[in-house]
């Protein structure tokens, strides 16, 4: 499916300026344990962004509801997980890291429903 190539590369993207953003603009102007926590918003964004990619590849090699699922929850996942660790890190509510386990719980489902699919399909 090529949308999810599409968000794959986006969301790539936007881990690559993030990224920089964080290593270079926020650098001395939060607490390091936030910079840490900003960082792990950025790889998290990173490893999913390459899961969309391959989601979209698969979406071209089988048809499968679960494929679609997948990449779905796994942009959910971005946005829960990774969106509020950047939001925490910049807001220092500590409140907000109470959304990041169901980002990271999208993420799971995500990856499963892709060994599902792949198993059932390939």
């Amino acid at each position: 499916m090529k949308l999810f190539i599409i968000l794959g590369a986006i969301n790539g993207f936007i881990a690559v300026a993030l990224g920089a953003f964080g290593a270079h603009g926020l650098e001395g102007k939060i607490p390091d344990k936030y910079l840490a926590t900003w960082q792990t918003g950025v790889q998290y964004q990173m490893f999913h962004a390459v899961g969309l990619l391959v989601l979209g590849l698969l979406a071209g090699r089988m048809t499968s509801p679960l494929i679609n699922w997948s990449g779905w929850l796994m942009l959910i996942g971005i946005i829960l997980f990774s969106g509020s660790l950047f939001v925490l890190s910049v807001t220092q509510i500590k409140v907000l890291g109470a959304i990041t386990p169901l980002g990271g719980v999208s993420f799971l489902a995500a990856w499963v429903l892709m060994v599902i699919a792949a198993y059932k399909h390939l």
